[in-house]
């Protein structure tokens, strides 16, 4: 465990009876209630014993770039969840659900299996004949940025979507939105970026844009779980968290993220259709809402006359979209609820551990170019992104750099993809040459993948980590003659 808070009185997670405990009575529901509570307090006991933390030695220890930080109450509600066996989506998931809807800010949650399931799930909602002339079709167009993941822009091009790529500024490393207009056209329906590395792109004017020219916006938070943004609507100013501004919005849960399920994401909206058709698309494509063991909630399953199957056909098999089976088990679900209470202090702990690389970095700003948070906005910072000064010495490059922190067991990435358009599975859309657009030459997302790189600020890095790294930094400009 990278955390390990004082031992604590281990109770079965609220709403402790499980759909199956419910069918045993008298003597039986209380004896299993009894050894659940012994099985659980027994593993909060191993866990405590199994994972408990490690001493850093520079150098030889590893300075992971991010990583899993859970406690013995992630452990306990994991296994939790196991005996139940409940093995799909039940009540652990409907949980979090709700929880995560609630610390967004919107009405709507749908787990899924991934992050960029989410993406997929996001995307694939607005492709919908339900929207009429809103939907996105084949051929249309949808504004997102190259230098990012890209299963943000993958949705897009399996679906026969075409991306148009705009660059991002040299300040945050975001959109650059005064090429908004320029990559707008008549066949424009969306504009699907990520916040980079946790901070914020300039919503306020994303938002406006997209406002004034009817089209939709999904926000891929994936690595900006907990970052925070003030808007001006109207002369009031509103600050919210990230995820709750666009139609859709999508999470990931993956270890390296601000919070974790091991595998998993999730997809948020205010909008109770869209809320409804993300469902249907994650659900196999059904039209049927009813949650897994369920039947007949909406009280017509067998009444109603859908596309030409016959009246009365079973509506749990009765598929309104082409949709996908990306749901989240409850067994993941169970460490997100005890996750998503801990992501508050791991927020803080990520500002705390940029912050502190900042002030300890900035007196090499004449040769490393570092993060900036957005205007009007607060970071839940995913990594701390540098990038090599154009006019620093020739000396100076960031293969070097990256080599001499992994040399010393520090770990770094890459911003992603770079530049996506570069990367090999774009070769067949330019040979096509319909594939995609890109608006200018994108010199800056090039200059990015070139000489950019980042490493952690996750809570499981300790004062001696960040030391570590920036005496690192220190040793290799010096090796530099600087």
């Amino acid at each position: 465990m990278e955390s390990s808070p004082e031992k604590q009185n281990i109770e079965p997670t609220e709403n402790v009876n499980s759909e199956d405990d419910l069918e045993l009575e008298g003597d039986s529901r209380e004896a299993v209630a009894s050894l659940k509570i012994e099985i659980l307090e027994k593993v909060a006991e191993y866990a405590r014993l199994r994972w408990q933390p490690q001493k850093f030695i520079p150098g030889k220890t590893p300075a992971p770039y991010a990583g899993r930080v859970f406690d013995e109450l992630d452990v306990v509600s994991l296994v939790d969840a196991s005996l139940d066996f409940w093995l799909t989506s039940g009540r652990f998931s409907r949980q979090l659900e709700k929880d995560l809807a609630t610390y967004i800010g919107v009405k709507h949650c749908r787990l899924v299996n991934s992050g960029s399931s989410a993406n997929l799930v996001a995307f694939s909602t607005l492709t919908s004949p339900r929207l009429g002339n809103r939907r996105i079709k084949r051929g249309d167009e949808v504004i997102t940025v190259a230098a990012g993941f890209p299963t943000t822009v993958a949705p897009m091009v399996q679906f026969g979507a075409i991306p148009v790529f705009v660059d991002v500024d040299v300040v945050t490393d975001n959109i650059d939105v005064s090429m908004l207009e320029l990559a707008l056209s008549e066949k424009t329906k969306a504009v699907m970026i990520a916040h980079t590395l946790g901070n914020p792109f300039d919503i306020q004017a994303v938002i406006e844009f997209c406002n004034k020219n009817e089209l939709w916006l999904i926000e891929d938070n994936c690595d900006a779980l907990g970052s925070e943004y003030s808007i001006n609507r109207n002369g009031t100013i509103e600050t919210k968290r990230t995820g709750s501004f666009g139609h859709l919005s999508t999470s990931s849960f993956y270890p390296a993220h601000q919070m974790t399920t091991g595998e998993g994401g999730a997809v948020f909206t205010d909008d109770d259709e869209l809320a409804l058709i993300a469902e249907s698309f994650r659900d196999w494509g059904r039209d049927c809402y009813c949650a897994p063991g369920r039947s007949n909630t909406c009280g017509k399953r067998f009444e109603q006359c859908l596309g030409e199957l016959p009246k009365g056909y079973d509506h749990k098999y009765t598929y309104s979209h082409f949709g996908y089976n990306l749901k989240m088990t409850d067994m993941q679900a169970a460490i997100g609820v005890t996750q998503l209470v801990k992501v508050p202090g791991f927020v803080d702990a990520r500002r705390r551990n940029f912050s502190y690389l900042t002030q300890k970095l900035s007196r090499f700003e004449e040769f490393l170019r570092l993060p900036k948070a957005t205007k009007n906005s607060n970071p839940s910072w995913f990594g701390y992104l540098i990038s090599i000064q154009p006019n620093s010495r020739s000396s100076i490059s960031r293969d070097g750099i990256v080599d001499a922190l992994e040399s010393a067991r520090i770990q770094t990435r890459m911003l992603f993809a770079g530049n996506l358009v570069r990367q090999p599975c774009f070769d067949l859309l330019r040979e096509e040459k319909s594939g995609y657009r890109q608006i200018g030459n994108l010199e800056n997302t090039d200059s990015l993948m070139n000489n950019a790189f980042w490493f952690g600020v996750y809570p499981g890095m300790t004062t001696a980590h960040l030391d570590h790294i920036v005496a690192t930094i220190e040793k290799y400009l010096k090796s530099c003659g600087l």
